[in-house]
């Protein structure tokens, strides 16, 4: 069993390739849940959502989010209500949002409705929020505190970072399955996501940290930072406002301590022996996804021992 540590868009990307070389019932996927937001009464899962239409093959390539070729009516109609629709919604993405809403009001958990969302659009894989409690990331900044989403998208994350707030931290358990899947797997991968409001948020789970570093799984982390910067999203802004590195060598620092592997972009190679020094392998291959032999290669170099 292989399980995955993930954000959205850098994630799926990669999983894309890994599912080419792995069977799907032997994958499972714990993804972040501190981005999760209501807008318009609806209960939005960015991330999970965004796993679910890449494996699923119908989300939109060129923006890497929503369904590909969804159309935008009900937004515009509620934009003609007076309505704030910087969080663009699809109409069939909307029709998730309504389900998953409609369900957890039911009093069914985050969990179980994932995993009917995802059993729905044919995906054979476990797709595990992190949590089922209440977790939500906040972004410090000059002009205030700002959830994730309105930090990134509506505000597209100009302002400088001064911290970040996770609340719900402290309350908030794995959701069933997690701790199985890391206990159980052979390997686990840290897929290329934001090392701290992406996969720093699942660490910050009770237990999980603990239980990457006792599984005997081989763990192996694909740096999302190619040559001193991130491929998407504000992970430079972030790991300088928390005062680390913004390079391959800072995310690795904050994997350190449970990690085995950790896989650099060919531009980085330089970064090898810093990397080395912090007690963990580094193999350097190409880490760009532009296409899918460019995924199925990555996922293959992570696979090996």
């Amino acid at each position: 069993m292989i399980t995955a540590l993930a954000g959205g868009v850098g994630a799926a990307r990669f999983l894309t390739g890994l599912v080419r070389l792995v069977p799907e019932e032997e994958l499972a996927v714990i993804v972040n849940t501190g981005d999760n937001i209501t807008l318009h009464g609806l209960y939005i899962s960015p991330d999970t959502d965004i796993i679910t239409y890449t494996l699923a093959e119908i989300v939109g390539e060129k923006k890497g989010w929503g369904i590909r070729g969804d159309t935008f009516s009900c937004l515009d109609a509620l934009k003609k209500l007076g309505e704030e629709t910087w969080f663009k919604l699809g109409d069939k993405d909307i029709a998730t949002h309504l389900y998953r809403t409609a369900l957890l009001r039911e009093g069914i958990k985050l969990s179980e409705v994932t995993k009917r969302i995802a059993s729905a659009f044919g995906l054979k894989l476990a797709v595990l929020p992190m949590t089922d409690n209440v977790f939500e990331t906040r972004i410090k900044t000059v002009e205030g505190d700002f959830h994730f989403e309105e930090y990134l998208v509506r505000r597209r994350a100009r302002d400088e970072v001064l911290g970040v707030n996770l609340f719900g931290a402290e309350k908030a358990k794995p959701a069933p399955g997690v701790l199985d899947a890391i206990a159980n797997s052979e390997l686990i991968v840290i897929c290329p996501s934001n090392p701290i409001v992406s996969i720093g948020t699942i660490l910050e789970i009770k237990g999980i940290r603990e239980g990457l570093l006792k599984t005997q799984a081989r763990k192996v982390a694909i740096s999302p930072i190619v040559g001193g910067s991130p491929i998407k999203g504000p992970a430079d802004k972030l790991l300088r406002g928390l005062g680390h590195e913004v390079s391959a060598f800072g995310v690795a620092e904050l994997y350190r301590d449970f990690l085995d592997t950790f896989v650099i972009d060919t531009v980085d190679s330089k970064e090898r022996a810093r990397i080395e020094e912090l007690g963990v392998r580094v193999k350097v291959t190409n880490t760009i996804m532009g296409d899918l032999e460019a995924k199925v290669s990555l996922a293959r170099t992570v696979l090996e021992k």
